[in-house]
Parts: structure tokens; C-alpha cells; sequence
């Protein structure tokens, strides 16, 4: 039966068109479980406590002047009161926290969920406390002051288990609130000290429960804040990395430490600049593109989040993006040895170049699927091996003969293990993919090197016998 080369080659190209189709469908379906996944730490977030930021201990205090004003002419002449709002503020001049956070795992189906169980140990010192003495602006104004209080801004109340809190060593309540406008959420308590009182030493203990993320503000002089936990994953991120970090398969040790040099971040809680958090995701490395940091309307923050350093739908989407990739270089494979093998090898048709991107394509589907119960190392090999057996198996018939079945099977496994070092090594992805590219161009053009093209085309399009 008479075959027409352009016939196959427009056929093929269908095929490729249908599968990318495939393939885009696949991405929908990794996208649609990632979704599933943000809604189950949203899940977790609204039931529990979100990520969490905590910024203090930090003093105010608010104020008013009052003053009177003639106002009016003549009989309707008459004093009237003004008067002037203001808050008085004070960063600590030394801060120290230590700092535990034990791993806490959630699970909303088959979603994983990160959370942490912190204990924080504060110990802020003020040598006076001048700043808080009210100074009138207007010649014979009143001027009165609430009493001085401490605050504690916590960005998420409900995940506060318990607060105890020493005053020059004196136990003091804690109370909801800070009594601040600007920073609603979080603890204070009120300091029964004069101004002219000297230093004031505070030691505050805080459990505090939360989601993916905890974040510290360093709003004081100088703020050293020593973290260790029993995660062995943690993303550090914020406006400041840590000066030291020690991080192994037990958790890791971090230590922040950061001045009113380096950080506005005391100036700016006085302005009342907004106290932000980054937001928990499923992503699998470092801080998501779009870090809240990044803005200057936010207070500057060391953080850490605790991150699954292989998430099964970050690595399945990345796996769908070299899937044409994928069926194209396979295909180029079965076109060269039906070329190479013209004597020897059954000419494919392209139903069945379509069953082979079909499988392929269906790899993709079923490392998702299987990563949603298995480690992803586990899910990819039998994915990988289940997928490669059957092409192999279906090569051996397709290309008629069991060793070029083999081969075929064969090579299918080093572009599954090639993939598989595109996703895992995220720093060296783009170079050993272009290696591997390179590599197989380079192996194209020294198979073909002898190969005349126009007479080949001719024969390609002459009636051929097909082997039995």
C-alpha cells in the first residue's frame, strides 16, 4: 500500500497537537490539587491560628493638651477649649529573645499542613524612661496622661496559649489588647513607674501557636533574637537573614541580630507603619515570588518559614512543563531508528506514535496521583518504571524486534532520570538541561551525518513492503 510522506508528517502533527492538548489538561488538574491544597492551610488558618508575627515588648502611653482660646469679638468674645491628642512612645533599647519552635503537622484530607508550637522568652530593657514625660507645645496648656503601658502586637491572637510577664523582676497580669490604635491584636499591661522612675527591665514568656510562618520586628535599639527548632526545612526570609545558622537533619539554630542602624523598623512602629505577614504557601523551595517585604508599607521583619522542601504539586507542575519536551524528543527517537533501521525496523504508524505520547502523557497523571500517597522519590520511580516497562514492552513489537524494544525502554529511563534531576536540583536545572539538550542534538546530528536527505525523502515516499 502506497504511503505518502507528508501524509505521516502532517498525522504526526496532529498527533503532537492532540497531546499538548493532553498535557495542558494534566497542568489544569495539578493546578486544581495545588488549589485544594491553599484551601487546606486556609482551612487550618481559619480553625487554628495563620501565620504568625510578633512585635515588642514596646511602651506608650496617650495624652492630651488642653489649652483655651479667645475666640469671637466684642460681646460675643468668649474662651474656648482646644485641645491636642497625642502618644507617646518608647522602643526598648535592648532586646534579647530566645526561642523554641516545635513542629506541628495538620492534615485536611490528603493535604499536609505545617504548623509550630513557639515558646519565646523576651527580655527588653529601657535605662529610662524620659521619653514618655509629656512636653507641652502651648504656653499655659494642661497636659494628662494615661498610664504608661506595655504591649505585645501579635498578628493572631488565637494562637497566644500563654503569656506571663515580669516587671524588675515583679509578676504583672496581661491583659487582651494592647491599648494601641494602630496595632490592635496582641497583650499589654499597664506600668505603675513614673518617668523619673530609672530602667525598667520586662521578661515576658509567650506559647504561641501558628501556621507555616513566624515572623519577628526587630522595633528596638538593638534586637538579638536566637531561634532553634526540631524542623529540619526552614526558609529564611524577611527584610534580614540570620547572622548565623546552623541547620541539619535534627532541625536548626538561627540567631538575628539587628540594629536601629540597619533597621527602621522602631521609627516606623512609631509612625504606625502596618504590621504585615507573608502569606503560607505550598510553595516547595524558598519565599514565594511577591514577598510582602518587599513593600515599604510594612514593617521590617526577620522570619522563617516552615517549608516541605519536595512538594509533590510544585514538582508534578514543573514535570508537565517538559512534557512536550518529553513526547518531542521521544518521538525524534522513534523517527531516527524507523530512519536509521529502514531495512530492519517495521515502518510506525502514527496511531501508534499516538499510543506512545498517550502513555507518555499518562505518566504524568499518574505521578501526581501516586505522590498524593507515597514520598514523591517513591511515587516518581514507579511512575517512571511502570511507564518505561509498558513503552518498552510495546516497542519491541512496534519497531519489531525485542532488542530495539529494549533500547527504547532503555532510553525512555535515562529521560525519566534526566527529568527527575531537572526537578530535584532547582539551582542547576537550567544547565544540566541544556547539557541534555545539547546532548541529544548533538547525538541526532552525528548518527545522520552520512545520511543524503533528498534521496531518503524519495524512498520514504515509495511503496514499501511492510516485515511480518
Amino acid at each position: 500500500m502506497k504511503n505518502s510522506l507528508w501524509s505521516k508528517v502532517l498525522a504526526i502533527g496532529a498527533v503532537v497537537g492532540l497531546l499538548t492538548l493532553v498535557l495542558a489538561r494534566i497542568g489544569f488538574l495539578v493546578d486544581e490539587r495545588r488549589g485544594r491544597q491553599q484551601e487546606a492551610i486556609q482551612s487550618v488558618q481559619q480553625s487554628q491560628a495563620g501565620a504568625q508575627s510578633v512585635m515588642g515588648p514596646w511602651l506608650h502611653r496617650a495624652c492630651v493638651e488642653e489649652w483655651e482660646v479667645e475666640v469671637g469679638e466684642g460681646k460675643e468674645r468668649r474662651l474656648q477649649t482646644e485641645r491636642r491628642e497625642f502618644r507617646l512612645q518608647q522602643a526598648a533599647q535592648d532586646l534579647k529573645v530566645q526561642s523554641f519552635a516545635t513542629a506541628e503537622s495538620r492534615y485536611r484530607g490528603l493535604f499536609k499542613v505545617n504548623g509550630f508550637l513557639g515558646r519565646l522568652d523576651l527580655d527588653a530593657q529601657w535605662p529610662s524612661l524620659a521619653a514618655l514625660e509629656p512636653k507641652a507645645e502651648t504656653r499655659g496648656s494642661r497636659l494628662s496622661c494615661g498610664p504608661i503601658t506595655l504591649m505585645l502586637a501579635v498578628a493572631d491572637t488565637r494562637g497566644v496559649q500563654r503569656a506571663e510577664l515580669k516587671l524588675n523582676g515583679q509578676a504583672f497580669p496581661v491583659s487582651a489588647g494592647t491599648e494601641h490604635p494602630k496595632y490592635a491584636r496582641g497583650l499589654h499591661a499597664p506600668v505603675a513607674l513614673a518617668t523619673n522612675a530609672g530602667p525598667l527591665q520586662a521578661q515576658l514568656s509567650l506559647d504561641l501557636r501558628g501556621t507555616g510562618r513566624l515572623e519577628f520586628v526587630p522595633a528596638a535599639a538593638q534586637t538579638e533574637w536566637d531561634l532553634k527548632s526540631d524542623w529540619p526545612h526552614p526558609s529564611f526570609g524577611g527584610r534580614f537573614l540570620p547572622v548565623q545558622r546552623d541547620v541539619n537533619e535534627q532541625g536548626f539554630h538561627a540567631v538575628w541580630r539587628v540594629s536601629e542602624l540597619a533597621s527602621s523598623a522602631a521609627r516606623d512602629v512609631a509612625q504606625g507603619t502596618a504590621m504585615c505577614v507573608g502569606e503560607v504557601g505550598g510553595g516547595a523551595y524558598a519565599e514565594e515570588a511577591g514577598s510582602v517585604h518587599d513593600n515599604p508599607n510594612c514593617l521590617d521583619s526577620l522570619a522563617v518559614s516552615f517549608i516541605d522542601p519536595i512538594n509533590p504539586y510544585v514538582l508534578a507542575d514543573r514535570a508537565v512543563k517538559y512534557g512536550l519536551l518529553f513526547v518531542a524528543l521521544t518521538f525524534v527517537a522513534v523517527a531516527l531508528t524507523e530512519v536509521l533501521g529502514r531495512t530492519r525496523v517495521r515502518r510506525v504508524h502514527p496511531v501508534q506514535y499516538a499510543l506512545v505520547g498517550l502513555a507518555l502523557s499518562l505518566f504524568f497523571m499518574l505521578l501526581l496521583a501516586l505522590s498524593e500517597h507515597l514520598l514523591f522519590e517513591i511515587a516518581y520511580a514507579v511512575a517512571s518504571l511502570a511507564c518505561a516497562g509498558v513503552l518498552g514492552l510495546y516497542g519491541a513489537h512496534m519497531l519489531g524486534g525485542w532488542r530495539a524494544g529494549a533500547a527504547f525502554g532503555g532510553a525512555l529511563g535515562g529521560l525519566y532520570g534526566l527529568m527527575y534531576v531537572l526537578l530535584t536540583r532547582e539551582q542547576t536545572a537550567l544547565v544540566v538541561g541544556t547539557i541534555g539538550l545539547f546532548a541529544a542534538v548533538a547525538a541526532v546530528m552525528l548518527l545522520t551525518r552520512k545520511l543524503d536527505w533528498y534521496r531518503l525523502f524519495d524512498d520514504l515516499s515509495a511503496p514499501r513492503v511492510r516485515a511480518e
